[in-house]
């Protein structure tokens, strides 16, 4: 402003007389005795130009500092977590999977139809992630309560001997609350008749379904068998996502 009125012509009575009629003005009163003199006007406007700028730079300045503010932690001077997203994770299955190594106890008794629970899926992958949610040794844990669609493929792969037409393949998903044993969520059984000269009889199980979840529920997969097709990261998978319904 100063440097405004440094560029205009010397100060003369007249702006004196203007700035004057300013002071004096009650708030809220009309300023016609100035709309008479064009160098009056042309005063009020560089005021006002002057202070429209000031008041635009305040605000910009009083948002960028909310904006920090809620960035920043300033209570505890830390970092506050990530913005929460919804809860969401799919897992791959990964070649180890495929061996008993004595840890499918750990996950309680399960029926016979499917009491191989599958302990190793990729959780972090091109193909895999997990959101909010927790994976450990088979599990996926539930962190935040809600309305959840859980869902699975298993891709078998089962080597037949002679004219057998293969096994009833079934997967199931299991669902277990905290201190609690394993609830069958999800159940899924195919029985196929493959060609006698086949190498090897491929069937997938697709199952999937809508549950009311809390925080600490667990949710993993078991089979009926191990044979499976675990080099495709496509075929076999596990996963789950919260709904805002």
């Amino acid at each position: 402003f100063p440097s405004q009125l440094k560029s205009q012509a010397p100060g003369s009575a007249e702006e004196l007389r203007c700035l004057q009629v300013l002071n004096q003005q009650p708030e809220g009163s009309s300023l016609e005795e100035l709309s008479s003199s064009q160098g009056c006007l042309k005063l009020a406007s560089t005021i006002k130009a002057y202070v429209a700028t000031v008041t635009e730079n305040i605000i910009r300045r009083s948002a960028v500092k909310e904006a920090w503010r809620s960035y920043f932690n300033t209570s505890e001077g830390q970092l506050p977590p990530k913005a929460a997203g919804k809860p969401s994770a799919h897992l791959t299955l990964r070649p180890q999977s495929l061996a008993q190594d004595g840890r499918s106890q750990r996950f309680g008794n399960l029926s016979q139809s499917c009491r191989h629970a599958i302990t190793h899926w990729g959780h972090s992958s091109l193909h895999s992630h997990v959101q909010n949610m927790t994976y450990r040794a088979g599990r996926l844990r539930v962190e935040q309560p809600g309305k959840y669609y859980v869902y699975s493929q298993i891709y078998f792969r089962y080597r037949g001997a002679g004219r057998d037409s293969g096994p009833q393949l079934v997967q199931c998903i299991q669902w277990q609350p905290a201190h609690s044993p394993p609830v069958l969520l999800l159940k899924g059984v195919g029985t196929k008749c493959w060609a006698p000269e086949a190498d090897y009889g491929l069937h997938a199980l697709y199952q999937g379904g809508l549950f009311e979840l809390k925080a600490g529920d667990e949710l993993f997969v078991s089979v009926s068998s191990l044979a499976i097709d675990s080099n495709d990261a496509a075929a076999s998978y596990f996963g789950a996502f919260r709904l805002d319904l």
